[in-house]
C-alpha cells in the first residue's frame, strides 16, 4: 500500500512538472511571438482598462494570439502593476513582450499643443477646439462658464494663460491643459514679482500683467521689451496716456477689420487708451516670461514716444517733434515690406497685426477730465487699473 502511494506521489510530480513546464513553454512562446501588423498602429487604452481585457481585445482584433497565457503571466508576475491609459505605439517586429514592457513602463504616445504669446482668449479657445486628439468639454460654454468649470468663477479669462507648449496623452481633456496653463501663468507671474523694481507704479501683480499684456503686443524684439515698459510707465507717471494701438484693436473685437480708422482711436471702449487714463481694465493678450520682466522692471530714461520702423525694431523719442518726424519717416513713407513687428520663426501663427495710425488726438492732453471715460466691460474682474495721476 505504501509503495502505491509512493508511486502514485512520484506520478503526480512528474505530470505536475510536466504541467508546469508545458505552461511555462505556452507562456514563453506567447510572449516571444510578434505582433500581427505590417505597420506602425496605436492601441488605446481607455481609462479603467485591464490588462486582460485589452489581451482579449487584441486577440480579437487578430494582433496576436494565446491571450489565455499572457492573461496567466501578468496575473502572476505583474499583479500589482497598474496599466496606463492612453495611446501605446505597436511597431512591426515588435513582441507581445515588448509590447507589455511598454505596459510597465507607461510608455504612452504624447501629443503637443502650443499656445502661442500674445494671442487673445478666443484664438487660445480656437486651438484647443480643433485639436482632435483632446477630449473636448469645454464647446458650447461661455467664457465665464469655462472659468467657472476650472474652477475660478469670477476670473476674466483673457491674459490668464501662459503660453508654451503643453504635452498630453490620448484621453486628456480640454480643461486640463487649460488649468496646466492657468497654473504655470500663476507660477510665473508670482516668481516676476517677487524679483519687481521698487518703483513700479502696480499695488498688485495683476496690474502687471495688464502692463505685459501691452508690451507683449508691440513688440517681439527682445531688448525692446525694457524700453516699451519704461515708456508706458512714464506716461502713467505724468498723466499722459498710453496711446497704444493694441488696445484699440482689443477693444474692436471681432469688428477689427485689419485697419484702424482715425474714427477707431476715437471710439470709447473700456480698452482704448486713447480715449482713457492709465491701464485697459484687463489684460488683451497672452504674455510670456520676458514680458512680464519687462513690466516689472522697466527700462529707465527719458522716452516718450515710439514708432515701428518696418522691420520690426522701433524707434524711441524723448519729445513730440522728434517722434512726428519719425513718423513722417516710417509711417508716412512705407516700404512694401513693412511690418511693426518682427517675422514669425519657425511659421508660427501670429496674432493679426495692428495697422499703426497717425493719431490725431493730443499726445499730451491739458487734464484727464479732457478725454472721455468708456465703462469697464460687464465681465472684466473686480480689479481696478492704475490710473494717472489727476
Amino acid at each position: 500500500m505504501r509503495r502505491k502511494l509512493l508511486l502514485l506521489l512520484e506520478t503526480g510530480l512528474v505530470l505536475a512538472g510536466l504541467l508546469l513546464g508545458a505552461s511555462a513553454w505556452k507562456i514563453n512562446s506567447a510572449l516571444e511571438q510578434p505582433l500581427n501588423i505590417t505597420q506602425e498602429e496605436l492601441l488605446d487604452v481607455p481609462t479603467g482598462s485591464t490588462p486582460s481585457g485589452t489581451f482579449n481585445r487584441l486577440e480579437a482584433d487578430g494582433v496576436l494570439e494565446d491571450a489565455f497565457w499572457l492573461r496567466l503571466y501578468w496575473r502572476f508576475n505583474l499583479a500589482t502593476q497598474p496599466l496606463h491609459s492612453g495611446e501605446y505605439r505597436m511597431l512591426p517586429g515588435m513582441s507581445a513582450q515588448g509590447l507589455i514592457g511598454l505596459w510597465q513602463r507607461g510608455e504612452v504616445v504624447q501629443y503637443s499643443l502650443t499656445l502661442v504669446e500674445g494671442w487673445n482668449f478666443r484664438q487660445v479657445r480656437a486651438a484647443l477646439a480643433k485639436n482632435d486628439k483632446l477630449e473636448q468639454t469645454l464647446a458650447g460654454l461661455s467664457d465665464s462658464e469655462l472659468m467657472e468649470k476650472l474652477g475660478h468663477a469670477g476670473v476674466f479669462p483673457e491674459g490668464r494663460f501662459f503660453p508654451d507648449t503643453y504635452r498630453f496623452v490620448r484621453g486628456m481633456t480640454d480643461a486640463e491643459v487649460l488649468e496646466k496653463a492657468y497654473d504655470r501663468l500663476e507660477e510665473v507671474l508670482a516668481k516676476e514679482w517677487s524679483k519687481r523694481s521698487p518703483d513700479v507704479p502696480y499695488s498688485e501683480p495683476y496690474q502687471a500683467l495688464i502692463m505685459a499684456s501691452l508690451v507683449e503686443k508691440e513688440t517681439g524684439v527682445p531688448q525692446e521689451r525694457g524700453q516699451i515698459a519704461g515708456v508706458f510707465v512714464r506716461r502713467m507717471q505724468i498723466g499722459m496716456m498710453l496711446q497704444t494701438d493694441p488696445t484699440v484693436i482689443y477693444g474692436l473685437g471681432e469688428r477689427y477689420n485689419g485697419k484702424l480708422t482715425r474714427a477707431s482711436l476715437r471710439e470709447p471702449t473700456p480698452y482704448n487708451t486713447y480715449v482713457i487714463f492709465g491701464l485697459p481694465p484687463t489684460p488683451i493678450a497672452m504674455v510670456g516670461r520676458e514680458a512680464i520682466h519687462a513690466a516689472l522692471n522697466p527700462v529707465a530714461g527719458s522716452s516718450l514716444y515710439f514708432v515701428a520702423r518696418g522691420d520690426g525694431s522701433h524707434v524711441f523719442s524723448d519729445d513730440l517733434d522728434a517722434h512726428n518726424n519719425a513718423v513722417r519717416e516710417y509711417q508716412l513713407k512705407r516700404r512694401a515690406d513693412y511690418r511693426s513687428s518682427p517675422a514669425p520663426a519657425n511659421g508660427a501663427v501670429t496674432p493679426e497685426e495692428p495697422v499703426p495710425v497717425v493719431p490725431e488726438v493730443p499726445a499730451v492732453p491739458e487734464s484727464p477730465e479732457a478725454a472721455p471715460q468708456a465703462p469697464a466691460p460687464a465681465s472684466a474682474p473686480d480689479t481696478q487699473a492704475p490710473q494717472g495721476p489727476q
